[in-house]
């Protein structure tokens, strides 16, 4: 991607399960607006082409998203593959999502993001991957807002 010329953006994340921000790559629009241009794995409340508000607090640090601007039409899924379904089935059953306009990026082995297109079908994806976690095959998180103003996950309660 650095290829076409992007900047990366960072959110931060304290609150969140697995990791205290993330970096996005973005296209650069004007006036601090960016057009982000991969689907996010750990943020809530952005979704791959939203055109967001990003502004660093110094030249050399990474801007930070501070606002959706323009939501995309896109929508997140984000999935955890058990440890035992082989990668050849994972690519099988992703594959599967594209009839619903739904593509996938890969973290790793067994942490894929889904992105669903705006033509897509977001309710056809969703009631496959609980199909798939109802038999064991993976587990998975819906990713809007859990909180107003804020791209993190909720605080647990103690």
């Amino acid at each position: 991607m650095a290829k076409e010329n992007l900047t990366k953006l960072y959110v931060e994340l304290p609150q969140h399960w697995a990791i205290g921000g993330e970096s996005f790559w973005a296209e650069e629009l004007d006036d601090d607006l960016y057009k982000i241009r991969n689907v996010p794995f750990y943020a809530y409340g952005l979704n791959f082409y939203d055109i967001v508000r990003a502004t660093a607090d110094s030249p050399d640090h990474k801007p930070e998203i501070q606002e959706v601007v323009e939501p995309s039409g896109h929508q997140t899924l984000r999935i955890i593959f058990e440890k035992d379904v082989e990668r050849q089935r994972q690519v099988e059953l992703l594959d599967n999502l594209g009839k619903h306009k739904a593509t996938y990026e890969r973290a790793d082995g067994i942490n894929v993001a889904i992105d669903i297109e705006p033509e897509g079908s977001y309710e056809d994806v969703y009631d496959q991957l609980q199909e798939w976690e109802d038999v064991g095959l993976l587990s998975f998180e819906t990713c809007e807002a859990r909180e107003i103003g804020s791209f993190d996950d909720l605080l647990e309660e103690e």
